[in-house]
């Protein structure tokens, strides 16, 4: 949970350690997506609707559930998303050699 701070530099400390922690978490995120691609048989596969809502509704509970804001969660969420479906794409066509 949050703590409360005392300065804007102690903000931004805190911002900066946490970024720290996701980083390391998108990195790893992006092997696993790049792995995904190797297993899709078409490029169209590389979207998946049904995946994407499932996602949204599983993180926008865990906002809820953790007292932050679903709306803004589920926005980071679909650019995330929209990013990782552009490095899997990529990944499929160097896959596919094209």
């Amino acid at each position: 949970m949050t703590t409360q701070c005392q300065s804007m530099q102690e903000i931004r400390d805190n911002i900066d350690r946490l970024d720290r922690q996701i980083v390391p978490l998108l990195v790893e995120r992006q092997g696993y997506v790049g792995q995904a691609a190797g297993f899709k048989p078409t490029r169209a596969a590389v979207v998946v609707p049904e995946r994407i809502e499932d996602i949204i509704v599983k993180v926008r509970t865990q906002a809820v559930e953790l007292g932050g804001d679903p709306d803004l969660v589920e926005r980071i969420y679909r650019s995330m998303i929209d990013s990782y479906i552009g490095f899997e794409d990529k990944r499929w066509a160097a896959l596919h050699n094209l």
